[in-house]
């Protein structure tokens, strides 16, 4: 499944969801309008409107790169790097951005909807 990041309509970033539960139940959410914050000067955050099913996720450990989107168990929200991480615990891979991860390198919060991207034009 892919998905679109839109800032005020206009798309700023495509992204893919791999095919596990995690990534599933984070697309049963979308639409999503969420505030990305900084964390850490590494990725973006968003508090989820509840806890994704983590499925074995919360005891593994994972070393994100940029363009990673992740949920972070522990917290319960969504992680977007877009630089490269360090190993943590709880974090759950739910894809990778296609294009776009220089538009979430601005400092500050950015204000996005996340949709469910329309099927190619055959």
């Amino acid at each position: 499944m892919n998905i679109e990041f839109r800032v005020d309509g206009t798309v700023i970033a495509l992204g893919a969801l791999d095919d596990n539960a995690t990534a599933r139940d984070f697309a049963a959410l979308l639409p999503l309008s969420l505030r990305l914050v900084d964390y850490d000067a590494t990725e973006k955050i968003a508090d989820l409107p509840r806890a994704l099913a983590a499925a074995g996720g919360l005891h593994a450990l994972m070393t994100p790169v940029t363009g990673d989107m992740c949920f972070y168990a522990p917290w319960g929200n969504l992680a977007i790097f877009y630089r490269d991480g360090v190993e943590s615990k709880g974090l759950v891979l739910l894809g990778h951005l296609l294009s776009g991860v220089h538009t979430l390198q601005r400092p500050g919060p950015l204000d996005v909807t996340i949709t469910l991207a329309p099927p190619p034009q055959a």
